[in-house]
C-alpha cells in the first residue's frame, strides 16, 4: 500500500511538471506570435500595388541592352461595376464565402487549417480569404512559413480598414493569375473565351473561378476533365449560397467548356521575355507585377542575333496547322541564349512525349557508364515479348544483328528495349533524373525505352539534359537569368550553375561519338552538310498510325545545344518526323553560327583498338584482332579503358579450317565446301590443280570427273594474305575409287 501511494505521488508530480512545461511552451509561443503580429500590424499597405496602373518590368539582354518586349501588366483593367453579379459571386462562393462579413481574415477557417497543419506538420493549408490572397499577390513572397502568414494576416486587416469590399474585390480580380500568362479577369476572358470579362456567362465565370486554385492543374486546355470537375464544384457552391437556382446549375453543368483561344498574346506568351519573367518570379518568390513595382532589373542571357536566326529558321520551315519551338543553350554557362515557340498556347511548360530522344539519356548513356555495352556491341533486332509488351520497329521489320552505334543512329526500337532490360528500368530512370527528367510513379514499363512516358517532359528539360554530353558528363539546370539587381542596382541574385557529375568522361564521350554518327549518316543526316563544327544529334518522332504528333531534333555542338520541336498540342496527327523539319531548323541555325570551339575533346580514358571483323560478323562477339590479322579483316573501334575486350581472336593464328565433304554423285565426284571469304581454297585432282576459290562465303558445290579407277581429291586452304606463312596452310585429302556401273550382256533375258 505504501509503495502504491509513493508511486501515485511520483506520477502526480510528473503530470504537474508536464502540464506546467506545456503551459509554459504554449504561453511562450503565443507571446512570440503576438509580438510578431503586433509588429507586422505597423506595416503600411502599398496602395500603388493594388491600383490598375500599367507597369513594365526592366529586362536586359546579355550585353546590357534594354529588351523592347511586351512585358507590360495592368493594361487590361476591368472595373468591378462592369462585371455581372454571377461572375463576382462565382469567385466569392469558391474562394471566400464570408468575404462581405469578415475583417480580412476568417477565424474559423484559420483554426481549422491550423489544426490540419499541426496534424501534418506542415503549412499546406492556408485558409486565405480574398483579402489575404490579394495581400499575398501584391506585398509578399510565396513562401509557406509562419512568419509570412503573420504578415499576411496583419496586412489583410490593415487593408480592410483602408479600402471598401468592392475595391478589394476589384483589385483581386485584376491581379489574380489564371495561367497562360493571364493576369486579371479581363486577360483571362480575352484569352480563353475571346470576349470581355463583362460578357462572361455563368459557366464561363465558374470555369475561370475554378482555375485560380491551381492554374496548372485546372488549365482547361491541358487538363479539360479537371477544369470541368472544378467548374461544376463552383456551380454547386453557388447554389448552396443561394446565388443561382437548381435549374441554372443543371443547365450550366450540362454545357461543355467552350474555349475560344485567341492569338492576341501568343507572341509574348511564347517569348524569351515571358520565360525569363516567370523564372525571375520563381527566384524572387513574388508575382511578376511586384517585380515591376519593386523596380527590379532582370539581366538575362538573351542574344539578339541568335534569337533572330532561331526565329527565322523556325519561320522558314513552318508547316500549316503545326506548332513549333526552338531553344538554344550555351553549354559552358548553362544559359538559355535564345527561345521561341509558335503556338496559341503557352508552350514552355507543356510536357510532351520525348520519343526516341529519351534513348540516349535513359538507355544508352547509362548502359555505357555501367560498362554493359560499348558502341560496337552487337544486339539482335528480332521480335520480342517482354512483360506482355510486344514492341515493333517503325518500319515493322527486323534487321538481325547490329551494333549499338547503328541501333542509335537509325533509331531502331528493339535494341533500345533490350539494353534497358540489361541495366534495369530503375537504373535508367535514375540516370535520366540526374539529367533533369522527371517521371511519374506510373512510369515503370519498358515503353520508357522508346520515350513513352505518362506525362512526358518539356523541350527545355530535354535539351538541358543533352547539355550533359557537352559538359564532360556533368549536368546543371539551364537559366534565362544571369543576375538581378534592385532599384539601387545592387545585385540580389547571381546565377551560379551547380554542376553534378552524372557520367564518366569516357562513357559520356562514347555517347557523343555515337550521336555524331547519327548526324553524319543516321536519322539526322541532314546535318552532314554542316562544316563549321562537329555535331552530335538525335531525332525523335512520336505519333499514331495516321500520323505523328511530336517531332524533335536535339543537336549538341561543343559550344551550344539546340532543341527543336514540331507538333500538334491537340494531338492531331500530321505528316511530320524528327529527321525532317526539326533537323532542317537545327541545320539552318548551326550553319549561321561562328563558333570558336568546334571539336569535342577526346578524354584520355577513351582508347581505339583493333577488333576482329570476322568474329563480329559470324559470332556477333567483339574480340580483339590477332597481331596477324590483315587490315581488311579488322575494324577500329572506340572503347572506355574501363570496358575493353579481353579475348583475342584465333583467326589467322591457327591453321584455317576446312569444312568439306566429297561423295560420288551420278558418275561424278561432288565436293560440298563451306567457304569462308578470308580463306583461299585450291582444289587438286590427282595432284593437278582443278579450281581456285577466292573471296567466297557460304556453301559451294563443285563437280569433278572420275578420270581413273583411283582418284585423290585434295583441298589446300591458306589465308588470303599478301605474305603467306607456310605454317598456316592446311589440307584435306579424299581417296576416291571409280564406281563401275552394272551392264546387261546382249541376249540375256532381263525379264526372267
Amino acid at each position: 500500500m505504501a509503495h502504491n501511494r509513493k508511486m501515485k505521488k511520483i506520477v502526480g508530480k510528473g503530470l504537474i511538471i508536464s502540464f506546467l512545461a506545456i503551459s509554459f511552451v504554449v504561453v511562450f509561443a503565443f507571446s512570440f506570435v503576438l509580438v510578431k503580429y503586433l509588429k507586422y500590424k505597423q506595416l503600411p499597405v502599398n496602395a500603388e500595388s493594388l491600383s490598375g496602373e500599367t507597369l513594365a518590368v526592366n529586362l536586359f539582354s546579355k550585353d546590357g541592352k534594354k529588351m523592347e518586349t511586351e512585358n507590360i501588366f495592368g493594361k487590361n483593367f476591368c472595373k468591378i461595376e462592369d462585371l455581372k453579379e454571377e461572375t463576382k459571386n462565382a469567385f466569392i462562393s469558391i474562394e471566400d464565402k464570408e468575404f462581405y462579413h469578415h475583417n480580412g481574415i476568417n477565424k474559423k477557417r484559420i483554426l481549422k487549417a491550423s489544426l490540419n497543419n499541426l496534424k501534418s506538420f506542415s503549412f499546406k493549408e492556408g485558409a486565405s480569404t480574398i483579402t489575404q490572397q490579394l495581400v499575398k499577390n501584391t506585398h509578399l513572397t510565396s513562401e509557406k512559413t509562419l512568419d509570412r502568414k503573420l504578415k499576411e494576416i496583419a496586412l489583410a486587416q490593415n487593408l480592410e480598414k483602408q479600402f471598401s469590399k468592392e475595391e478589394i474585390l476589384e483589385s483581386y480580380l485584376n491581379i489574380i493569375f489564371f495561367g497562360n500568362n493571364c493576369y486579371g479577369i479581363e486577360d483571362a476572358a480575352n484569352y480563353y473565351f475571346d470576349k470581355s470579362a463583362k460578357e462572361l456567362n455563368l459557366q464561363e465565370s465558374c470555369t475561370l473561378a475554378g482555375i485560380i486554385k491551381s492554374p496548372s492543374k485546372y488549365n482547361p486546355i491541358k487538363n479539360y476533365d479537371n477544369a470541368l470537375s472544378r467548374r461544376n464544384l463552383v456551380l454547386d457552391e453557388m447554389e448552396k449560397d443561394g446565388h443561382i437556382t437548381s435549374t441554372q446549375k443543371i443547365q450550366a453543368k450540362n454545357s461543355p467548356i467552350e474555349l475560344h483561344i485567341t492569338k492576341k498574346d501568343s507572341n509574348f506568351l511564347n517569348s524569351y521575355s515571358q520565360s525569363a519573367l516567370e523564372e525571375a518570379s520563381e527566384i524572387l518568390g513574388m508575382p511578376i507585377k511586384n517585380i515591376a513595382l519593386s523596380n527590379y532589373k532582370i539581366h538575362t542571357y538573351f542574344d539578339e542575333k541568335k534569337q533572330k536566326i532561331l526565329e527565322d529558321s523556325l519561320e522558314s520551315k513552318q508547316i500549316e496547322s503545326v506548332d513549333n519551338a526552338g531553344i538554344v543553350i550555351n553549354n559552358s554557362l548553362h544559359a538559355v541564349v535564345a527561345y521561341k515557340a509558335n503556338s496559341n498556347l503557352k508552350f514552355f511548360d507543356i510536357k510532351r512525349q520525348p520519343a526516341s530522344c529519351l534513348k540516349p539519356i535513359l538507355v544508352y548513356a547509362p548502359a555505357l557508364n555501367e560498362n554493359v555495352i560499348s558502341p560496337s556491341t552487337q544486339i539482335l533486332d528480332e521480335p520480342i515479348e517482354i512483360e506482355n509488351y510486344k514492341p515493333e520497329n517503325v518500319n515493322k521489320k527486323f534487321s538481325g544483328y547490329m551494333s549499338v552505334q547503328d541501333a542509335v543512329k537509325n533509331s531502331v526500337n528493339i535494341p533500345a528495349i533490350k539494353v534497358l532490360s540489361y541495366i534495369g528500368i530503375e537504373t535508367g530512370k535514375d540516370y535520366a533524373q540526374k539529367m533533369g527528367i522527371d517521371f511519374d510513379e506510373k512510369d515503370t514499363s519498358f515503353t520508357l525505352a522508346l520515350g513513352g512516358m505518362t506525362y512526358g517532359t518539356t523541350l527545355c528539360e530535354l535539351t538541358t539534359a543533352y547539355t550533359t554530353f557537352a559538359n564532360d558528363g556533368n549536368y546543371a539546370k539551364s537559366s534565362f537569368i544571369e543576375f538581378i539587381t534592385d532599384k539601387n542596382d545592387k545585385i540580389i541574385y547571381l546565377h551560379k550553375p551547380q554542376e553534378k557529375m552524372v557520367l564518366r568522361s569516357d562513357s559520356n564521350f562514347l555517347m557523343l561519338d555515337i550521336l555524331k554518327e547519327t548526324a553524319k549518316s543516321g536519322t539526322a543526316k541532314k546535318l552532314s552538310e554542316v562544316k563549321n563544327t562537329e555535331i552530335a544529334s538525335k531525332t525523335g518522332t512520336a505519333g499514331k498510325r495516321k500520323g505523328n504528333t511530336d517531332a524533335y531534333n536535339i543537336s549538341v555542338t561543343p559550344e551550344e545545344t539546340i532543341g527543336v520541336w514540331f507538333g500538334t498540342l491537340d494531338n492531331t496527327p500530321k505528316n511530320i518526323a524528327g529527321g525532317n523539319a526539326p533537323t532542317s531548323v537545327a541545320c539552318e541555325y548551326i550553319k549561321k553560327q561562328e563558333y570558336k570551339k568546334t571539336e569535342f575533346e577526346i578524354p584520355s580514358t577513351v582508347c581505339e583498338m583493333k577488333i576482329d571483323s570476322l568474329t563480329k560478323e559470324k559470332e556477333h562477339r567483339i574480340v580483339l584482332a590477332s597481331p596477324f590479322s590483315p587490315e581488311r579483316y579488322t575494324e577500329t573501334a572506340k572503347f572506355s579503358r574501363f570496358n575493353t575486350p579481353n579475348e583475342i581472336s584465333n583467326n589467322f593464328v591457327e591453321k584455317p579450317n576446312i569444312d568439306a565433304q566429297c561423295t560420288e554423285e551420278n558418275g561424278q565426284y561432288a565436293i560440298e565446301l563451306q567457304a569462308e571469304r578470308q580463306i583461299n581454297y585450291q582444289i587438286y585432282q590427282n595432284e593437278i590443280p582443278y579450281q581456285n576459290i577466292v573471296d567466297k562465303e557460304g556453301k559451294i558445290k563443285i563437280y569433278l570427273p572420275q578420270k581413273t579407277e583411283e582418284n585423290e581429291i585434295k583441298i589446300v586452304a591458306k589465308y588470303n594474305l599478301k605474305e603467306l606463312n607456310n605454317n598456316l596452310i592446311n589440307e584435306k585429302i579424299f581417296k576416291m575409287s571409280k564406281n563401275t556401273k552394272n551392264t546387261i550382256n546382249k541376249g540375256e533375258k532381263w525379264y526372267i
